[in-house]
């Protein structure tokens, strides 16, 4: 089910690549596709993070 959604969605990116106006919407596109990769992984160290420093408290 993932993987289905996963194409769908990459089509989706590479179809507004194609047939977009002009490059600010090009950039503006990889960046909102980036982003919540970037969102996630910022969370994932914050947590980890999180979690060492609670470790050396005790």
């Amino acid at each position: 089910m993932t993987n289905l959604v996963l194409l769908l969605q990459q089509t989706s990116i590479e179809e507004k690549l194609k047939n977009s106006p002009d490059g600010g919407y090009q950039l503006g596109v990889l960046i909102g596709s980036f982003l919540p990769l970037v969102v996630l992984a910022g969370l994932a160290y914050w947590m980890y993070y999180r979690a060492k420093k609670s470790d050396r408290k005790e």
